[in-house]
């Protein structure tokens, strides 16, 4: 691949990646439109139409066969399909806890939870997998927890919506590493798994107060059948975009989403932020800030291992 090309895969993938965590900031809007509708109800919504949505994507992509043979693969090797069981609970758990926060006027706790989640990843990183923590990394962890207890100790409330976001995203993003299932075929399997959870809830909905897709307003049926479009097209930007840029360029790029959430809670939607909020905000950002150093400095070492191999 010649210079001229890679530059323009890496142009493709900062766009790519980098629109997918914009969409990702601006889905509070898509939420609000439907915030008529319980939680539980949006939440079942997003899943079944998610899986009829990324089926008819992975048909499109002619990706059918290799979905089968994960299927069938996870199917016979029990931890993995415990794993990716474990995985679709806690996708489905940051999803409902999310629409409920936006729809709750909760928008700034929960871009906070989706600040700390890199940290939080870390920790679970040490804990689970027997990482070691680097000592700017410990620091980092240390700042965003004194943020989290500003908040605790300055309104007596722990911020448990921002505290279960992080912990069931990170679970998530561990379990997933753990299975090693693709981006796209991943959610298509655990779709699937939750799916006739979630229909049974909105047959048991629908037949007790005829609410939901299957009777009432046209306008808010035809939002929650474009649940799965909102849930897919993001994560379909971000698998191309994630292939053509480093790890540390990622890293970056998904501050744009909880920035994006905290300046529509603070000004488009007029949530309070205190002088607690900004102190907390100013630990984890200054957190962020370290963990971000930590990560370039380790691909830019391993790139300079790969040069000097390559001589």
């Amino acid at each position: 691949m010649n210079q001229t090309t890679e530059n323009k895969e890496f142009a493709i993938g900062i766009v790519s990646a980098g629109l997918s965590y914009i969409l990702w900031g601006i889905l509070p809007l898509f939420w609000k439109l439907v915030d008529d509708v319980p939680a539980g109800e949006i939440l079942a919504h997003r899943i079944v139409w998610s899986l009829v949505f990324m089926l008819i994507i992975l048909a499109v992509l002619r990706k059918i066969p290799s979905f089968k043979l994960e299927l069938k693969s996870l199917i016979t090797n029990r931890k993995r399909l415990i794993g990716i069981s474990l995985a679709s609970i806690f996708i489905s758990i940051n999803w409902g806890l999310y629409i409920w926060a936006v729809n709750a006027d909760r928008i700034i706790e929960a871009s906070l939870g989706y600040y700390i989640n890199p940290l939080v990843s870390i920790l679970l990183a040490v804990i689970v997998l027997k990482e070691k923590l680097s000592g700017l990394q410990t620091v980092s962890i240390i700042l965003a927890g004194a943020g989290v207890l500003v908040l605790t100790f300055s309104f007596g409330t722990f911020p448990w919506v921002a505290i279960m976001l992080a912990l069931s995203f990170a679970f998530y993003g561990l379990i997933k590493k753990m299975v090693q299932v693709g981006a796209l075929i991943g959610l298509a399997i655990e779709t699937l798994l939750i799916t006739p959870f979630a229909l049974l809830f909105l047959t048991y909905v629908h037949a007790k107060t005829g609410s939901g897709a299957f009777g009432g307003n046209l306008s808010v049926t035809l939002l929650l059948l474009l649940a799965g479009v909102v849930t897919a097209v993001p994560l379909l930007l971000f698998a191309s975009g994630a292939k053509k840029i480093p790890l540390s360029m990622v890293g970056l790029l998904q501050y744009f989403a909880p920035t994006i959430k905290l300046i529509m809670g603070v000004y488009l939607f007029h949530e309070p932020f205190t002088g607690a909020h900004l102190v907390a905000f100013i630990c984890i950002w200054a957190a962020l800030g370290i963990y971000t150093f930590t990560l370039m400095r380790g691909w830019q070492l391993r790139q300079a291992v790969v040069r000097t191999k390559s001589l």
